[in-house]
């Protein structure tokens, strides 16, 4: 099958064009996260030990109660683990299927976004692997140990590792969420500088909700909310005030 074929800006097309175009790229989707989920597989091993090397020294032989929890444990974290590799290619067909939309000027500013939704995606999974998931897993592990018998069951714990990592990845994202409101006009960059408390506020609140069962998680995904809320303020400043040198050299022209 041959890759479908980006159209150019203001180029016609039936519905039925359309439509097969996106079921191309549906295709092309489901091809490179099933290639991602079949190389996650052969590696789950190596991707488990990572995970486990986050855990105290005592804890990191996760536990199995039932006979078929290794291999459903495996099948699902590898296709948590194909998903994030095939990324940046799903990323990239959504970008081409809407591209013909956006007028040829804003193409650059798209390319770039789609690159630093990738690196901001593996900045906050790195940021989890190195940080918040280590420090939540000592303080569990360790939280009221000489009373309870702590053993650590597979299937819990790499879907609390995995839901730890993608809500890094999501909390990274805040700039570009941010920066794209003020693009499309939905916010204001005075509003945002005129009412930080009560952004701060709302972020703290999207902390709160995103996964973690304990206070460490949540202080360790809401703090990264904040310094990243603040440097978004800052640099929709930065592009509003590139937008307004632009426009002034446009008239003076």
């Amino acid at each position: 099958m041959r890759l479908p074929r980006r159209l150019e800006y203001g180029e016609e097309a039936t519905l039925v064009e359309h439509l097969e175009e996106l079921r191309q790229r549906l295709f092309v989707c489901i091809g490179a996260v099933t290639a991602g989920w079949i190389a996650a597989f052969v590696v789950h091993r190596r991707v488990v030990r990572l995970l486990t090397d986050q855990l105290p020294r005592g804890h990191r032989h996760l536990l199995t109660l039932t006979i078929g929890e290794p291999f459903m444990t495996s099948i699902w974290l590898s296709l948590y683990l194909g998903f994030a590799i095939a990324s940046p290619v799903v990323l990239w067909q959504a970008w081409s299927f809407f591209i013909p939309a956006v007028e040829k000027t804003h193409t650059r500013m798209l390319r770039l976004f789609v690159f630093l939704a990738t690196a901001l995606m593996v900045c906050g999974m790195v940021f989890g692997y190195y940080v918040a998931l280590p420090a939540a897993a000592k303080f569990l592990t360790h939280f009221d140990s000489s009373v309870y018998n702590i053993q650590i069951q597979a299937k819990p714990f790499i879907t609390f590792a995995t839901m730890v990592l993608l809500a890094m990845a999501l909390v990274f994202e805040m700039p570009l969420f941010v920066v794209g409101l003020t693009r499309l006009g939905v916010l204001q960059t005075r509003t945002l500088r005129k009412n930080r408390r009560l952004g701060y506020f709302l972020v703290a609140c999207v902390g709160v909700a995103l996964p973690g069962v304990d206070p460490v998680t949540t202080f360790f995904e809401t703090i990264p909310l904040w310094v990243l809320y603040e440097g978004s303020i800052w640099f929709c400043v930065l592009l509003d005030r590139r937008s307004a040198r632009a426009r002034e050299a446009a008239l003076q022209v």
